[in-house]
C-alpha cells in the first residue's frame, strides 16, 4: 500500500481537480443543450452535475474518514471512506443514468424537435473533453505511481486497490470521455438525416455507460464496507512471518480485515509452544504484534490469542472458512 499521508493528498487533489473540471463542464453543456436542443448534450449535462456531486462526496469521504480513534469508534473512522464512496456511485446512478435514459427514450418516443446551431454542441464537446483528459490523466497518473509503488500491473492494482477516490475518478472520467464521444456522434448523426432518433439512441448509451460504472463501483464499494480481506500477499508476509516466530507451533487461524485505506485489522490464533509460561506468552505477543506493525505500515491493530490446534470446533470454523486445515510450523 501506498503511504497514507502521501496517498490521502494525492486523492485530494485528485478529487478537487475532477470537481472543478466538472462543474464547469456540467454549466457549458447546459447552456449548449439548451441552445442546440440536443438531448444527447443534455444528458451530457446531467452526467457532469452527477459527477461534480461525486467528487463532493468523495471530498467528505477524505475528510471524515481521517479522524482519529475515539470511545466510540475505537477502530477509527476509515470506513466513512467506503461509505461516502458509495453513496458517490448511487449518485452517478440516481442523477446521471435516470435522466440519461429518459431523455433519450423520451426523445426516441416522443415527437421530434428540430436542430438548432450545431457548431455549438460541437465546440462545447471539444472545450469538454480537453477539460475532462486533464482530470483523467490525473487520475490515471495516480493509480499508475501506486501500482508501480506495489509492484503490480495497472489492472491488478486496480482491482485490488483499497482507496476509492482515484478508482471513482478514473472511472468516472473514462465514462466522461466515452460519453462525450456518444454526445458528439449523436449530435452529428442527427445533423445528417435530420432525424434526432440519433439523438435519442446516443442518451440512451450514455445512460447505460453511466448505469455500469455505477455498478462497478458500488460493487467494489460494498465489498470494502462489509470488511473485505487484505491484499493476500501481506496476508502471506503475515502468516509467514507468525509461522516462523520460535514459541509458535501452528498458526492455527489467521484473518484479516481492511478496516480503512492503509489500515489492516489483524487477527490470529497460534497454537504455542506448551513450555512457554505465562509471562513468556505475554511478552511473545507483544514482541510479535510490534513485529507485525513495524514490518508491514498497513497493519494498524494485532489481536494474537493462544489456542489449542486440536480443538474441534476451532478446526471446523476454519475448514468451513478456507477448506484448509491449520498449517503447522516448519
Amino acid at each position: 500500500m501506498s503511504d497514507e499521508s502521501e496517498g490521502g493528498g494525492e486523492s485530494t487533489l485528485t478529487v478537487v481537480l475532477a470537481g472543478g473540471v466538472n462543474l464547469a463542464i456540467a454549466i457549458l453543456k447546459l447552456v449548449a443543450g439548451i441552445i442546440t436542443g440536443s438531448g444527447a448534450m443534455l444528458s451530457e449535462a446531467a452526467h457532469s452535475v452527477a459527477d461534480t456531486i461525486t467528487e463532493v462526496l468523495l471530498l467528505t469521504a477524505l475528510k471524515r474518514s481521517e479522524r482519529p480513534a475515539d470511545r466510540r469508534h475505537p477502530f477509527g473512522y476509515g470506513k466513512e471512506r467506503y461509505f461516502w464512496s458509495l453513496l458517490a456511485a448511487v449518485s452517478i446512478f440516481a442523477s446521471g443514468a435516470v435522466f440519461a435514459l429518459y431523455e433519450g427514450f423520451a426523445t426516441v418516443f416522443g415527437e421530434g424537435s428540430e436542430q438548432t446551431k450545431p457548431i455549438v454542441g460541437y465546440i462545447v464537446l471539444a472545450l469538454a473533453f480537453a477539460l475532462e483528459s486533464v482530470s483523467w490523466a490525473q487520475a490515471v497518473r495516480q493509480v499508475r505511481r501506486d501500482a508501480k509503488a506495489e509492484q503490480r500491473p495497472f489492472f491488478a492494482y486496480l482491482r485490488m486497490i483499497d482507496d476509492p477516490a482515484p478508482k471513482t475518478v478514473l472511472f468516472e472520467d473514462s465514462a466522461a470521455l466515452v460519453g462525450l464521444l456518444l454526445a458528439f456522434a449523436g449530435i452529428g448523426l442527427h445533423q445528417l438525416t435530420g432525424s434526432d432518433v440519433w439523438d435519442g439512441i446516443a442518451s440512451i448509451l450514455i445512460g447505460v455507460l453511466l448505469a455500469c460504472v455505477a455498478y462497478l463501483l458500488g460493487s467494489t464499494n460494498r465489498g470494502l464496507l462489509v470488511g473485505r480481506q487484505a491484499d493476500p500477499r501481506l496476508v502471506r508476509g503475515i502468516r509467514d512471518h507468525l509461522g516462523a516466530a520460535p514459541e509458535i507451533d501452528a498458526l492455527v487461524d489467521l484473518q484479516t480485515m481492511l478496516m480503512g485505506t492503509d489500515n489492516v485489522l489483524v487477527c490470529a490464533r497460534v497454537d504455542f509452544d506448551d513450555a512457554l509460561g505465562a509471562a513468556d506468552l505475554e511478552h511473545a505477543c507483544v514482541r510479535l504484534a510490534d513485529e507485525l506493525s513495524e514490518r508491514f505500515p498497513d497493519v494498524s491493530e494485532v489481536f494474537i490469542e493462544p489456542v489449542p490446534r486440536t480443538d474441534p470446533k476451532l478446526r471446523a470454523a476454519v475448514l468451513a472458512r478456507y477448506g484448509l486445515p491449520p498449517r503447522p510450523n516448519q
